[in-house]
């Protein structure tokens, strides 16, 4: 018996820490000792934010448009926050490359006076939407027509819950509908080269070119 998919939804309230730089000596220095949940804010929370899609988190974001620090913007846009096992691993990474940039370029720009980086956390609450699929047709449905915050949830957020890179629609796919081919294809969607808008339009293409499939292949064994 096929297992069905619940689509759930989450949606963030945001808290301030009250702490904020200026400069990138401060940045580092907060990094450092901000919480997990700061740091997984600005982060891993980037792409529910719907940010220019050069950078891949907001301290790349505020490095390069704030401080035009543009080869420091890209060191940093590069880090992958899924390869890591854990936060602090990666709040390790991040703090190696703002310091290596800092011993190149010790007196980095100031930002202007209301610029500067602002610390904040948010509070995910998460839901389910009422909306349980049991087959791919249902699937395509929903995934057309599902608020962003699902599609950032199950796409996005699930990485870190399921691990190794995978979301939670892949997965699904793969487990309960038997469709490998489908799974990896959806799985080679680049999550840093989309926003949440795009992931939904190219999940439903690879979607809908698979039910053709299946289709065709009814057709000729009629």
């Amino acid at each position: 018996m096929i297992e069905g998919f619940e689509f759930k939804q989450c949606i963030s309230i945001l808290k301030s820490t009250g702490k904020k730089a200026g400069n990138l000596h401060a940045l580092r220095d907060l990094i450092a000792q901000v919480s997990d949940d700061c740091i997984f804010h600005h982060t891993y929370q980037y792409f529910l934010k719907e940010h220019i899609l050069e950078y891949t988190n907001d301290f790349a974001h505020w490095a390069g448009e704030s401080l035009e620090e543009r080869s420091l913007a890209e060191q940093l846009s590069n880090i992958d926050p899924y390869e890591y096992d854990n936060i602090s691993d990666f709040r390790k990474e991040l703090l190696s490359v703002v310091g290596n940039y800092i011993e190149k370029f010790p007196e980095p720009r100031e930002a202007m006076h209301g610029d500067e980086f602002f610390f904040n956390e948010t509070i995910t609450l998460i839901f389910p939407i009422g909306i349980r699929v049991k087959n791919l047709a249902e699937f395509l449905m929903a995934i057309k027509f599902v608020d962003v915050g699902s599609i950032y949830y199950h796409f996005y957020e699930a990485r870190m819950r399921v691990g190794g890179g995978i979301d939670d629609f892949s997965k699904w796919i793969e487990e309960s509908l038997e469709k490998k081919g489908l799974a990896e294809r959806i799985r080679a969607i680049d999550p840093f080269m989309h926003n949440t808008e795009d992931i939904r339009k190219h999940i439903a293409e690879q979607t809908e070119k698979e039910l053709r499939g299946d289709i065709e292949i009814m057709g000729v064994e009629e």
